[in-house]
Formats: C-alpha cells, structure tokens, sequence
C-alpha cells in the first residue's frame, strides 16, 4: 500500500504526490461536492449550507508546481493508495488535537491513533461507524421515517385491489378468501430496516454497545418499529435502499443516515480495500469542527446562530432581506460583540474576513468584534482598530472606540500522550475564553 501523509491548510511540491498520483489524478481540483457524489463521505452532510467550507472548495488545489490542502482533514483511498490529510497541529505521531475535536464536538473516542495500525482501511471505518450515534440522534429529531408499503393479504376483508392471479392460485376451489394488495402508511419500511441491519451489526463489535447507549432511546425505537426484521434479509434491504434513497427535502437527515449505513453495511475487503477502482474515504470539515469547539468554550455568554439548521437566522435590512449567520453575538446587548470562528492560520485571515465582520458589528451595533483561530505558538493578539478619515484629504487615524482583534488558542504539539495533550490545552482554553469575561474585556480592550 501507497501511503502519503498531508496536513491542512498547507502546501506540498507536486512531486511529493508521486507515490499517490492516480488518486491525486481523481482529486485534484475537484470540489468537494464534486467528491462526494463519487462516493467520497464528507461531515457534515449538509456542506452546501456552511458558511467557511462550501460545495466549491477544493482537497488540493493545482498551483504552479504545487498542491495546497484546504480545511478539511481526513481518508481517501483509490486502489492501492491511500491519502491521509492531518491536521496542521498534528504532532511528530499522532494528531492529538484532531481526535480533541472529535471528541469535544462529537464525543469519539480516541480512534486517530494511526502509526499504531497499518490497516488505514479499517482505521477510517471505524469513523462511519463512530459518526453513526450522531447521525441516527440527528435524523430521528424529525420522527420516525414513515412511507407507503404494498402488503399482501388473502382473507374476506377485501379493502385494497384484488391481485387475481394470486387469488385462482390461492383459493381454488373457493373458500371464501379473496387476494388482495393494498398500500398502507408503515413504519416497518425498507430505510427503517437497513437503519435496524446497521444498528445489529454494530451491535456486534466489541464496542458496540458502548458506541449505542449514547442513542439507546432511538435504538428501541427503531426496534420496535421493524417488527419484520430478519438478518438474512440484509442484502435485499441494502439492494432495496440503493435503488429507492430518500428524496424528500425535509428528510434529508435520513437521506445522509441512509447513505451512512449504506456506506457501513457494505464494508467488505472487495468494496473497500486493495484493487478498488474508485474514489472512498471520508473527509472532515475542519472549520465546522472549530466552530462547534469554540462553541463549546464560549456558548454561556454568546449566541450562536447555527446555518446549518437553519437556527438563530438574522437579516441585514428589514423587509426580510439579507439573510446571515454571525457565528457568534455576545449576549450582552449593552457591550455587544461579534466574534468570528476561523479554522485559518492568522495571516489567512483577510479582506472578505474583514468585510464581513465589519458589516455584522454595524448591523448589532458593536463596537468590538474579534476572529477566533487557532494557533502552534503563543502570539500576542492582533488588535485591528478601525480607520476614520481619507487619504484624498490626508486625515486618516484610528478611531480608539471601534476594533478587531485576531484572538488565538493555543494548540499544543508538543504533547507526550493524548493526556498530556488534553491537559496541556485546558489551560489553553481557559486563557482563551477568560478574555471574554465581563472584568478582563476592558483591560484587554
């Protein structure tokens, strides 16, 4: 096996690809959407609708002689060759601060521990399977997936269409019993029955039922509902949702759950493994994962409007125009702030950023705006103060009342262990948000 390593937001000589180059020759500058409708699984599902990644943006974008990653972290194979992008605070083994965020966001357990398993193929399924809890909890907010079933019948209690044939053959001579067909709204439907497959198999596992408690709720629901479930029925539920996926808009949580178990009930060696002549894998949205992460550090104080599910939507104009997501307002409209969650080194972070977050500060009335990022090294803040003035009348100055601030956290990787790392960077957190305390804002202002 061809095995290269990358980090995010990074760029590599297009030579350092060579041990890889026909998977890199089914990736290169192909969006993201691009791959996962080649099969690639992107988190989350609903790319389309974030704000800092996008269907548009790229793995590795072709550059002159080089190739330069994005913000996503992850697995991609392609017959022989595999290709891990880590990310860019990954240390000299393992990446530690990938698995935090999994784990913080996500609640994985620790499963990035890659030099200590040569098989990557299973490393990476174990990510659908870990990322299944998840999906399930998410779908299943939207109730239990319900459609129309034809069921067969052959009684005196004739409601539905009479199948003639089945009955001459039935009920000849006759006994009083007529064959017949009818439709009927069911639970117990071919997408509930993989979703019962997928939850036996994982049963199975050595870590299944640690894995399941954190949905046991959804999973007797599911159970209950599929009183028609039998285990050899799995390929035939498994041909049934390939060929009939969800299409309705408002279930396009099942439509990624589906997809999901799909992707993990046909993990064997011929369909992920050596001699694979298409693209697999799946890729992690860092920015979201960042985004999420702060939200967790912060989220007592802030608001956190949410794109994705379409939570906390606010409008720049009245008439209902202009819609946008700030990632983050302080919930003190007295000393408002809006901050901006950029999973980008510092110097990334530019004129759109700024355009932006100056808009959204005038729209809430805030004087004090900041990006959060991460960051290897402990650097000082970068306070941006706000321009007044033109150059055509040669007056310009800073205004002392209006600023941005470019607030890092730092990321240890250093780390000895993944406990080391995880103490290590508590004390990151707390530096980083203690800014935001009402005592600390003025003197850090």
């Amino acid at each position: 096996m061809n095995l290269l390593k990358i980090k995010d937001n990074s760029q590599q000589k297009k030579e350092t690809f060579s041990q890889v180059k026909n998977l890199t020759g089914k990736i290169a500058d192909k969006t993201l959407e691009q791959l996962e409708r080649e099969g690639v699984f992107v988190f989350p599902d609903t790319v389309r609708d974030a704000g800092d990644i996008t269907q548009d943006q790229m793995i590795l974008q072709s550059v002159n002689d080089v190739y330069r990653s994005g913000n996503v972290m992850g697995f991609l194979g392609y017959g022989d060759e595999r290709l891990i992008i880590e990310s860019r605070f990954c240390g000299k083994s393992e990446d530690y601060f990938f698995q935090y965020l999994l784990d913080k966001v996500l609640n994985f357990p620790n499963i990035v521990d890659l030099e200590s398993d040569a098989n990557q193929d299973d490393r990476m399924f174990n990510f659908f399977l870990f990322l299944f809890p998840h999906y399930l909890k998410a779908a299943m907010r939207k109730g239990l997936f319900k459609k129309y079933i034809r069921y067969s019948y052959n009684d005196g209690n004739v409601k539905g269409t009479i199948d003639v044939a089945r009955h001459i053959e039935a009920n000849t001579p006759f006994v009083g019993k007529i064959a017949y067909s009818q439709r009927e709204f069911s639970y117990d439907n071919s997408l509930m029955e993989l979703i019962r497959h997928t939850v036996e198999f994982i049963k199975k596992k050595s870590y299944g039922s640690n894995l399941l408690v954190k949905v046991k709720d959804e999973v007797k629901l599911v159970i209950n509902a599929t009183p028609g479930y039998e285990p050899y029925d799995r390929q035939k539920i498994i041909e049934q949702n390939k060929k009939n996926t969800v299409r309705h808009a408002y279930f396009r949580e099942y439509l990624a759950l589906q997809r999901l178990c799909l992707l993990i009930l046909q993990h064997q060696k011929h369909q992920i493994g050596l001699g694979v002549k298409r693209i697999y894998g799946i890729l992690f949205d860092g920015a979201w994962l960042w985004e999420e992460y702060i939200n967790s550090l912060i989220g007592d104080t802030f608001y956190h409007p949410m794109n994705k599910e379409g939570k906390g939507a606010q409008r720049l104009f009245d008439g209902n125009v202009g819609l946008i997501y700030p990632d983050f307002i302080r919930c003190n409209n007295e000393k408002r702030i809006i901050a901006d969650a950029k999973y980008k080194p510092i110097n990334n972070i530019g004129n759109r950023d700024y355009l932006q977050v100056l808009a959204y500060m005038f729209r809430f009335d805030a004087k004090i705006g900041y990006y959060l990022y991460p960051e290897a090294e402990n650097a000082d803040d970068l306070i941006l103060r706000m321009n007044q003035g033109s150059t055509y009348e040669k007056n310009v100055m800073p205004r002392d009342e209006i600023s941005v601030t470019k607030h890092g956290l730092k990321i240890p990787i250093d780390a000895q262990n993944y406990a080391d790392f995880i103490t290590k960077i508590k004390v990151s957190e707390q530096e980083f948000a203690s800014v935001f305390l009402s005592d600390s804002l003025e003197a850090h202002r």
